[in-house]
């Protein structure tokens, strides 16, 4: 069996927050939609907007604790947390695990992760809800890390497409030379962290130097693919929930089928990084500085979730259903 691509120290801390390590260098954790969706019958917007079933969908990422920047406001370990260290862009200098033993190791571990639920254990889950989140039909490839630098990521995409799974790939845009080759996601996200190169470079704290570029090409590339494409706008308060006008700058030249904008999420390593509840952003104020941005682009309002702080944008009358 080949070495594991995680330290030991971070593969205990990442254990120890329910994440299902799959192969050496992947993950599945579940998605606190996926619990509500078996035990509460409520779904996340996702299924409201895109039709994507919260108890079918499988949350993982090819590259755990793999990525070129180090937000602040993101969930995941990252190196300085903890006093960790890695090269956190390391996984491109190794060989790595195929795509098939990725999407088979992300099953498994979907379905060990469910077993929890079996209505025989668990009396608010039905059986025939449960047999189907039994079968996940949709991968959003969004845990953690960058999935663009697992260097055989057109593989995995076709892999969960030819087991009838659609994907939902969020990137952050870093690597505009994978997005510009890669097999077409169901639908592709790149997430968006602030109006001008100043602020991306204090929330992103990016790793490449001429990262804002790369962004600005991954963004100038969604206009080119055939598949629904999201600009997500990840807001919070006293770093980057400011200056609507100059979002709206980069939403004309993205040109996307969607934006999201969505409030920070006081949860995981983020509190580490002198963040907390105080940086999240009503959902009402999220909504004001969407219609901003609306009001800027000729871009309409056709979502918004309370629960999940998000609005929806587009220039679509509603979001199209992809399964």
């Amino acid at each position: 069996m080949q070495e594991l691509l995680i330290p030991g120290d971070v593969l205990k801390l990442l254990k120890k927050q329910k994440y299902q390590i799959v192969g050496r260098h992947s993950a599945v954790k579940k998605c606190r939609w996926l619990h509500n969706s078996l035990v509460q019958n409520r779904h996340c917007y996702k299924q409201e907007w895109y039709n994507i079933k919260s108890h079918r969908c499988l949350q993982m990422t090819p590259t755990v604790i793999y990525c070129t920047n180090r937000c602040l406001s993101c969930w995941r370990v990252e190196p300085g947390d903890y006093e960790y260290n890695w090269d956190q862009m390391a996984i491109r200098d190794f060989e790595v695990d195929s795509p098939e033993e990725i999407v088979n190791g992300c099953l498994n571990a979907q379905r060990k992760i469910l077993t929890g639920f079996k209505p025989s254990h668990h009396t608010k889950v039905s059986w025939d809800k449960w047999e189907e989140a039994m079968e996940p039909k949709h991968a959003a490839i969004s845990l953690a890390g960058e999935p663009t630098l697992y260097p055989r990521l057109s593989e995995l995409i076709e892999t969960f497409h030819s087991r009838g799974i659609t994907t939902f790939l969020v990137s952050n845009g870093n690597l505009p030379e994978v997005l510009a080759e890669i097999t077409q996601p169901t639908q592709l996200y790149v997430s968006v962290y602030g109006p001008n190169e100043e602020v991306y470079k204090r929330c992103c704290r990016p790793l490449l130097r001429d990262a804002w570029e790369r962004l600005m090409r991954s963004l100038e590339l969604l206009s080119s693919f055939s598949c629904p494409t999201v600009m997500r706008l990840t807001l919070t308060e006293g770093l980057n929930f400011s200056q609507p006008e100059e979002y709206a700058k980069l939403v004309e030249r993205a040109n996307p089928t969607y934006v999201e904008c969505k409030s920070y999420v006081s949860v995981g390593s983020s509190l580490l990084r002198n963040l907390s509840a105080d940086n999240m952003i009503w959902a009402r104020d999220i909504k004001r500085f969407a219609e901003k941005i609306a009001e800027c682009t000729g871009y309409n309002v056709i979502g918004h979730s309370v629960p999940s702080r998000v609005t929806l944008l587009s220039r679509l009358k509603k979001p199209i259903k992809l399964a």
